[in-house]
Formats: C-alpha cells, sequence, structure tokens
C-alpha cells in the first residue's frame, strides 16, 4: 500500500503567518522610502526617539491594512486546495498595495497628506489622467525599479504549504480548517480595529495623530491602503450651493473672529476645562429650579455649590451627542455635522484649537484621560490640536503617590475621584499661566461605582444616578484640593459634559432636550453666581476664554463669545439623524438641509406646537431669518471641511 503523505493541520495558518511577515517588511520599506522622498518635509524636527514612535505607531496602521486586504488571501488559502492560485490572489494584493504606497510618495508633495478616497472625486473630471501617471512614471523611474525590485522578491520568498493535501480524507481536513479560521478570526478582527480592548475604537487615520507632533507627521504614520479604505463611503461632507457670493455669506455668518482692539493680552490667567462624561444638564438641581414643581433637588450638591458662585446661561446644549462629538466642539469650536468630524477624511485638515492658540502665547497645555492611550481618539485629538502633553492610565499608574492599577474601573479608566486628584496635583507641579482639560470617565456605561461606594450611592432612580452623584463627589473634592493650590485664584474654569445620557424627565428627551448640557463658567477670583439670559453651547467655550483673557489676534472657531454677545445674538446649533436644529431667537428651527421641516418656541419644552403647521407673517418672518443664517452656518462648515480652512 501506497504511504499517503500528510501535512499537519496547522501548516496552512503558519504559512499564513509567515506571508503575512514579508507583506509587513513590504509596508516597512515603502515607508522608509516615503521619508527618504520627502525627507525635506521632516528633517527639522526628526529626533530618533520620535522617529521611533512613528514607525511604532505606523505597525498599528500596517496591521490593520495588511488583515483587511489580505483577508481573500487567508480564506482562501486556508479553505481551498488551490495553492498556486492562492499565492498569485497574494502576489496581486500586496503589489497594488505597494504601489499606491510609493505613489503617495510623489503625490504627497502636493497634499501634505496620504491619499484617501476624495482622490477619486478630485480627478474624475479629468481627461489627461493617463498622461499624468504615465508622465510620473517615467520622472520617477527609481521607484518602478523598486517596485519590479521587491514584487520579484516577494515572488521568490513567498512560502506554499506542500502541494499534497491528503489527510486521510476530505472530511477531516477541511473541518479542521474551517476551525482554525474561526480561532485566527477574533485575533484579525483585534488587529483590523486596532486593539482587543474595550475602549478602543475601530482606529481611524485621525487616530495617526497620537503619534506625532505636527499635522504633516500623520502621513509617514499612516500607509495608502488604510486611508483609502478606511475613507470609503465616509464623502460626508457635501457643498450645498445656498450662496454664490462668498461675502455675501460671510455678512451673515464667519467662522473667523478678528479682535477689534489692539490690547496686548495682559490677563495671563491659567484655563482648567472639565469635561465630564454624560453629565447632562438634567441632573444638576441648580440648572432646573423650575422642575418637579421647585421640588426637584438633582444628584449634584457639589456642582450646586459651585453654580451659586459661576456664570451660567438659561439654556445651553452639547453639540453632539458622542464623546468624539463633544472633544472639537469643546476645545476647537467645531461642532458635528453628518459624522463626527475626527472620523472623517477632514480630520487631517490642519486644526487649531485653545490649546495650540494659548500655547503660542507661552502657555503650557496638558489634556489628561484616565483610560489607556489611544482610548476614544482623545490622545490623537489632543496632539492635533496643540496639547503638548498627555496623561493617561499608564502615566497614573507610574504615579507611586497614588493607587495606580487598583484604582482602574476594570472597563474604562481610573475611577473619577482618584484621577481628578491626581489631575489637581499634576497643575501644582506646572509652570503658569497653563491651559489644561480633563475628561472624565466614571458616569459611564456599564454604570458602576468603586465598591466602598455601593452603600454610599446605592440605586435609585436611572442607573446612571449613582454615578452623577460619585462624579459630583469626586468634582468637590478636586476643587477642594484645587483651591488650596497658588494657582487656585489665577484661574478660568470651565466645567461641561461631552453629552447626554439617560433621562426620565419628558424635556430632556425632546429633539433639543436630548443635547442640553451645563456650562459653567468660575472664576475664583471673581464669584459671581450668576444665571445669563442666554444661548450657550459647547462650541462658545473657546471664543468665550479667549474673550476672558482679552486674547488679541485672529482665530477660527464656529462659536461666539458668550460674555459679550447681546442675548438675542446668541444661539445654537446640532445635527440629529439628518436633520440641523438651530435655536435662535426664542425658537427652535429644524431644517433637513434642503428646506425647513419645524419651528417651535422655546417655550413649547416638549416640541409639540409646530409653528409650520399655522399661518401667521410673524412665524414667517422669523423662519426666513433663522434659515438664512442657518444655511450660512452650513455652507460655511461644509466649504472649509473640503477645502482645510479650518484657521483664519
Amino acid at each position: 500500500m501506497k504511504e499517503k503523505k500528510i501535512i499537519p493541520y496547522l501548516q496552512p495558518l503558519a504559512t499564513v503567518f509567515c506571508n503575512l511577515l514579508l507583506a509587513y517588511v513590504l509596508y516597512f520599506v515603502a515607508r522608509i522610502v516615503f521619508l527618504l522622498t520627502n525627507y525635506s518635509f521632516y528633517e527639522g524636527h526628526l529626533e530618533f526617539s520620535h522617529l521611533m514612535e512613528m514607525l511604532g505607531g505606523g505597525l498599528v496602521f500596517d496591521t490593520s491594512a495588511i488583515l483587511v486586504t489580505n483577508i481573500p488571501y487567508m480564506v482562501f488559502l486556508l479553505l481551498t486546495p488551490w495553492r498556486k492560485l492562492a499565492q498569485w490572489i497574494y502576489i496581486i494584493i500586496n503589489a497594488v498595495a505597494l504601489a499606491i504606497n510609493l505613489a503617495d510618495c510623489v503625490y504627497f508633495h502636493f497634499t501634505m497628506r496620504r491619499t484617501t478616497t476624495t482622490v477619486f472625486d478630485e480627478f474624475q473630471n479629468e481627461n489627461n489622467i493617463a498622461g499624468v501617471i504615465c508622465t510620473e512614471l517615467i520622472n520617477h523611474w527609481y521607484l518602478v525599479l523598486l517596485f519590479i525590485i521587491l514584487i520579484w522578491a516577494l515572488w521568490k520568498l513567498y512560502r506554499s504549504p506542500n502541494k499534497a493535501v491528503s489527510v486521510g480524507s476530505w472530511w477531516t481536513w477541511y473541518p479542521s480548517q474551517v476551525l482554525l479560521l474561526a480561532i485566527f478570526a477574533p485575533f484579525v478582527v483585534a488587529g483590523i480595529r486596532g486593539g482587543f480592548a474595550t475602549a478602543v475604537r475601530p482606529i481611524t487615520i485621525s487616530n495617526a495623530n497620537q503619534y506625532v507632533d505636527r499635522p504633516i507627521e500623520a502621513a509617514l504614520v499612516l500607509n495608502t491602503p488604510f486611508s483609502l479604505y478606511r475613507t470609503i463611503g465616509k464623502d460626508v461632507f457635501m457643498v450645498p450651493e445656498y450662496f454664490t457670493n462668498e461675502q455675501e455669506m460671510a455678512n451673515i455668518y464667519s467662522p473667523v473672529h478678528i479682535p477689534t482692539d489692539s490690547i496686548q493680552m495682559p490677563k495671563n490667567k491659567n484655563v482648567v476645562i472639565l469635561i465630564v462624561e454624560s453629565f447632562g444638564r438634567e441632573y444638576i438641581g441648580a440648572l432646573n429650579k423650575d422642575l418637579e414643581g421647585g421640588k426637584y433637588k438633582g444628584y449634584t450638591p457639589y456642582v450646586d455649590a459651585l453654580i451659586s458662585k459661576s456664570t451660567t446661561f438659561k439654556y445651553s446644549f452639547c453639540n453632539g451627542r458622542k464623546s468624539i462629538d463633544g472633544m472639537p466642539s469643546i476645545l476647537s469650536s467645531i461642532p458635528m455635522f453628518v459624522e463626527p468630524f475626527f472620523l472623517t477624511p477632514s480630520s487631517m485638515n490642519h486644526v487649531s484649537g485653545i490649546a495650540s492658540l494659548l500655547a503660542g502665547e507661552g502657555y503650557h497645555t496638558a489634556f489628561f484621560h484616565g483610560a489607556q492611550r489611544g482610548s476614544m481618539g482623545f490622545m490623537a485629538f489632543a496632539r492635533a490640536t496643540g496639547f503638548q502633553q498627555y496623561f493617561g492610565r499608564e502615566n497614573y499608574d507610574t504615579d507611586k503617590r497614588f493607587g495606580g492599577d487598583n484604582d482602574f474601573d476594570g472597563m474604562w479608566a481610573i475611577w473619577d475621584e482618584p484621577f481628578l486628584q491626581y489631575y489637581a496635583t499634576k497643575m501644582s507641579e506646572m509652570k503658569q499661566p497653563f491651559m489644561t482639560a480633563v475628561f472624565t470617565a466614571s458616569s459611564h456605561h456599564p454604570y458602576q461605582v468603586p465598591e466602598k461606594y455601593k452603600e454610599t450611592y446605592p440605586e435609585e432612580g436611572l442607573e446612571i444616578h449613582k454615578c452623577i452623584r460619585y462624579t459630583d463627589m469626586a468634582i468637590g473634592k478636586f476643587f477642594e484640593t484645587a483651591s488650596k493650590q497658588p494657582w487656585f485664584k489665577n484661574t478660568i474654569f470651565v466645567l461641561t459634559s461631552d453629552h447626554t445620557n439617560q433621562s426620565d424627565h419628558a424635556y430632556y428627551k425632546s429633539d433639543i432636550g436630548g443635547f442640553c448640557s451645563p456650562i459653567i463658567i468660575y472664576d475664583p477670583s471673581n464669584p459671581i453666581g450668576e444665571v445669563q439670559d442666554k444661548i450657550a453651547q459647547q462650541i462658545d467655550i473657546l471664543p468665550t476664554i479667549l474673550g476672558l483673557l482679552e486674547y488679541n489676534k485672529p482665530y477660527f472657531g464656529f462659536g461666539i463669545d458668550l460674555l459679550k454677545t447681546p442675548a438675542e445674538d446668541t444661539w445654537a446649533i446640532n445635527y440629529l439623524n439628518g436633520i440641523y436644529q438651530y435655536v435662535k431667537y426664542g425658537h427652535v428651527l429644524q431644517f433637513d438641509g434642503n428646506k425647513s421641516k419645524g419651528l417651535y418656541s422655546l417655550q413649547d419644552s416638549l416640541m409639540q406646537h409646530n409653528l409650520l403647521e399655522k399661518s401667521g407673517a410673524v412665524a414667517n418672518s422669523r423662519l426666513i431669518q433663522m434659515e438664512t443664517e442657518l444655511k450660512a452656518i452650513i455652507q460655511q462648515y461644509m466649504e472649509r471641511m473640503t477645502q482645510d480652512r479650518l484657521q483664519p
């Protein structure tokens, strides 16, 4: 009887691993070539340690791109007997990936960014694209030669499993391969997402910013296949044509702020911004004195006490419903329209923020978030907008003065109470003036409090209420600690939430009520205790702080200076399931981008009476005015996003 050739069941999977390692080498070589061909853009800031940081970050994006593009190869090799065809699939996939990576070595000179799917729209009406490509191939013949050499090497080094596939019978071999594929699949998914951790969202091109010091460096961290596949179907910013005259639109609304005087910024006050997870306005008793017939106490006694010394506003709103919406709104005065700005190709635009603006005035800037680095994309955003330092869970763990990972909540981040104490302590070590921001985490699903506080803050009402009480206590202890520091009275504090959360009152469940966030401005040197009859929103925080500091340079921000703007000119905007909501003149306008869908009085808290269903000159004139202003805001936003004009 002829002896059968036996292939170990694991051999095909081992082959996949070996060949994927070859793909990593290919991507690494392409990145080095990219650096060398564009060296003039990087040489001034290319310290060895920073280069290693960027190359390390590049592995994260290479992993995602390699796994996504090689899925057909992996499945084909593991589940079919056609080994040679599998090799061809592998070579073709990685040859295309190498080609577009090398192409960006050239194209980068024109765009200063990795190519995304917008490139197809950019050149769709060009008839000479073939000629342009041929010319560039000739001009950069050395890249063509390198491509040929690398693909030849890839073919030669490719490892193929034994051609014999008989393992007793197909009915035992095939199920074993399906099982191996099922076991391998979670690791592939984790590699594509950027990690296993619960807090890690699928990485996007904006995550490259967490490894760089300048926006232009993000191109070195990224690779082109990743940038392309992550932006498929992501053309979310479509420029409307409400206005054909740029000046006409700017006269109605412009996000460029030009100071009216030449005062030299004399107020070198520190700025501290607390972004409190899910800390909706609904939970705060001091901001809901009329709720439940005046009997509502809320869940925030410490913040209530803070409000008695602060400036707040009769109406205040967030500009989005997710954490990734809140960050740009609060720190860069950029609202969320259609999709989170920082998850779109426009995240590679040149973006300013309160950190970069104040850093230019000599401020020390730092961002704090008690989760692991990379969580929620916050580190990337912080670095992209000018924060000089980032303090996360890893930094907290290494500080022997605190409890380290014993203070980790087991899901997201360090508990708020110890992390806010860490925050206050680190600020006391900074040179003044400083600008810092902290993003808390404990008032987040799955709505738990530390074990030692479970009896202090028992279940009540909604699940989140006990967490709000815990975080409120943590905020109170933070201000108690901060008040003892020498920098305290020279500091402007702003407290807001990233978005709202669970609700048990009808108003806060309405279309506009679901965006009600607190905006609290506290200056210990001037404890006012005032509720202004104005409309406020997150994007107003940056202009308002700069106004308090008497910042005297042009800057970019979609919001307004609340303290220097008359009440009738204050407004707010947000986007909900395809509808823009514009709050001004005591009304809420709902607009779908083409026509108005609703107009409600702000006094109609449950939004029960659509004024568009009634005829009347007052309603019609108000509608026309609000619709015109809203169109100007939308078009300014879309034009500037697509044209990379997010700076003055």
